[in-house]
């Protein structure tokens, strides 16, 4: 099996790298990642009629083989299933310093990236260690991650991928695992999770605050609230219980209408199905 390790830090990330070499355990291990910081960056592929994106060989501590792109994770994912890199068989995507729970996975690159493969049906599974204290004034993010425990992360995700394939995947499976950052033997359990609606902290507000330098532009000043008790049923809820939280993610798929749509109606005035 070969095994594509991608992530939205970066391919200098140590998340990266430290999951990538669990990940020999199970395959043939090679990384695409971005050159460079994508979070947030969701599914996005970047507006591939004005850029031209490079591909560097980069050289990463046990890993024979990496690649950096100039671009986000998605695009390194494309590309790879397009047959850029060889044959894909699996896309693991991390670690991400910081939970991607709730509404989160709609931005996240991380999550974004996992999602590309399953559109040629390539299983995947995404991985997110919880960061203490994130959003607390005063601290930079430098200082938030410097304790972050990547080998747990790495070793719940190696064990979540040998059960994996001992099962009857189904439809591609996109897996969003979020794991606390805490040591194997102060982690409370793992359960599998429901998608919930918040982040563990979430922006509370955003003011713009005008430049002293011009007119016209301004600096975005963003409040964080405070973290907010939610179900261990749910994702957010699980790890801030000091629990692993597995989420398998669905496709986007199609809603039924309004049995009787005024919507509808608006449009076959416009263009008359006939």
């Amino acid at each position: 099996m070969r095994i594509l390790v991608t992530n939205d830090d970066g391919v200098d990330s140590e998340g990266l790298h430290v999951l990538a070499r669990s990940m020999q355990a199970h395959g043939e291990v090679f990384v695409v990642a971005p050159d460079s910081e994508y979070s947030g960056a969701g599914a996005a592929i970047g507006p591939l009629h004005l850029t031209e994106p490079e591909v560097r060989a980069v050289e990463i501590d046990g890993i024979d083989t990496a690649w950096s792109v100039s671009g986000p994770p998605a695009l390194c994912v494309m590309f790879a299933r397009l047959g850029a890199f060889g044959d894909v068989d699996f896309v693991v995507s991390g670690i991400n310093p910081g939970a991607n729970v709730g509404r989160s996975v709609y931005h996240s690159g991380t999550v974004g990236a996992a999602l590309t493969a399953r559109h040629t049906n390539i299983p995947s599974l995404a991985v997110s260690q919880h960061v203490s204290g994130f959003g607390t004034e005063g601290q930079t993010w430098g200082e938030l991650i410097v304790g972050q425990k990547w080998h747990v992360a790495a070793e719940v995700a190696s064990a979540i991928v040998e059960g994996l394939f001992a099962d009857d995947i189904g439809d591609s499976p996109v897996i969003n695992v979020n794991v606390p950052n805490l040591e194997l033997d102060q982690i409370r359990g793992w359960r599998f999770t429901e998608l919930g609606t918040q982040p563990p902290r979430a922006v509370e507000s955003v003011e713009l605050i005008p430049s002293s330098a011009h007119d016209g532009i301004f600096k975005v000043s963003m409040s964080w609230g405070d973290e907010v008790f939610q179900s261990s049923a749910v994702d957010a809820g699980a790890v801030m219980n000091d629990e692993v939280s597995v989420t398998y993610l669905s496709r986007i798929t199609a809603i039924q209408p309004p049995s009787d749509s005024s919507l509808g109606q608006a449009l076959e005035r416009l263009i008359p199905s006939g």
